[in-house]
């Protein structure tokens, strides 16, 4: 009953872990910038497919790259993902701060469009989105040297990006045309694909005769731990940290004090991004890789954001824990398997019984968290301070 009890607190914690490392980023975002990013989970998902990427280019270069892609995935994942964020608060998110309808809304059409252009990315695809980017690159350049740009910006900016979209919608379908089907296929299509971890990932640590540790739950356990400990570093130790923090304290006073709060909203939004791209490359651990990846994940990831209280790292560190433990010991019938045997306790064994399901575990701990909500609607850390509110 113990070494059960104890595998049972093992599954929960890297529950838990893999929860954490989804929520990080989330909580960076939502705390300080106040901003519901329903394309989180899309994030994690190209953080994802970025790593059966880096695996595939693995496959050719023989047994060393193999054993290691994974030591370059998390880096590129973390890259990618924070290259899309960056993109995306930049042409999207900035217009919106202070309007959090607008905001989720647009995050959720965000969402939509990368689902979708995993789907259906191929060859022509990518060429058309290069000759729309140097397009209207080169048109705004022009236009912005040799005329009154602030003048004729309101309207110059759609014609330049219609003119640009219209142009490179030709030339894909003209590519499309002329290419042949292996050029056109799209590279990742609506199937779920695997990523195969190296060697040193698949066994696990035995400890006794029934008790082992999946190594991959470790690596995944161990990388949270280490990412928490970058952004603590991160926040506590260096310059764009500590404006960082101020922002979030107060934005209006932060501004005054010369500290640049779009620089640090696009830093903040840059960072959470990659931070999402990370957690794709680690649950790529887990299971298959498909574009509804993040769809699995982000409920969960929210869950431990509002539980912990918004913007406190260690509220989403306690709040992952607990749910992620609560979730199994009750899904995977542990509890009700402590309590057999005692009569006295037979309708407690009984009810949790009833919940010994993953989804009932789910529905039982969204009761506990509602509940929860209404006595402590704060979090378990409530933020001190003037949170951001434009």
């Amino acid at each position: 009953m113990l070494e059960g009890l104890v595998g049972g607190l093992f599954n929960g914690i890297s529950i838990g872990a893999v929860l954490l490392i989804v929520a990080l980023g989330l909580a960076i975002v939502f705390g300080l910038m106040g901003v519901i990013n329903l394309a989180h989970g899309e994030l994690m998902m190209l953080g994802a497919y970025t790593t059966y990427v880096v695996q595939n280019g693995a496959n050719g270069l023989g047994d060393w790259a193999v054993e290691s892609y994974i030591l370059v995935a998390l880096p590129l994942a973390f890259l990618v993902a924070a290259l899309v964020g960056l993109l995306l608060e930049r042409s999207v998110i900035r217009f919106l701060y202070g309007r959090p309808l607008e905001t989720l809304l647009a995050t959720w059409g965000v969402s939509l469009i990368l689902r979708q252009f995993v789907r259906s990315v191929n060859w022509p695809m990518v060429i058309g989105l290069g000759v729309f980017a140097l397009l209207f690159g080169v048109g705004r350049w022009i236009l912005s040297r040799y005329t009154d740009w602030a003048r004729i910006a309101r309207w110059a900016n759609p014609v330049v990006s219609i003119l640009s979209a219209a142009i490179a919608l030709v030339a894909g379908l003209v590519v499309q045309g002329a290419g042949n089907p292996t050029f056109t296929r799209a590279w990742f299509s609506t199937r779920n694909v695997d990523v195969t971890p190296p060697s040193w990932l698949r066994g696990g640590v035995s400890l006794g005769a029934t008790l082992q540790f999946p190594s991959a739950r470790l690596f995944i356990i161990a990388l949270t731990i280490l990412c928490l400990v970058a952004v603590y570093w991160f926040l506590n130790g260096t310059t764009w940290g500590l404006k960082m923090r101020s922002v979030t304290q107060n934005r209006a006073m932060s501004a005054c004090l010369g500290i640049p709060t779009e620089q640090v909203d696009a830093l903040t939004f840059a960072l959470g991004s990659g931070l999402a791209g990370i957690a794709g490359c680690a649950v790529t651990l887990l299971g298959s890789v498909g574009p509804n990846l993040g769809g699995n994940y982000i409920v969960d990831a929210f869950m431990v954001v509002v539980v912990g209280g918004v913007g406190k790292l260690v509220g989403s560190i306690v709040a992952a824990l607990l749910i992620g433990i609560v979730t199994y010991l009750v899904g995977s019938g542990t509890v009700a398997l402590l309590l057999t045997g005692n009569e006295a306790l037979q309708p407690v064994t009984d009810f949790f019984t009833f919940f010994a399901t993953t989804s009932m575990a789910k529905v039982m701990v969204f009761a506990l968290i509602i509940a929860f909500l209404q006595v402590r609607p704060a979090g378990l850390f409530p933020q001190k301070g003037r949170s951001v509110e434009a």
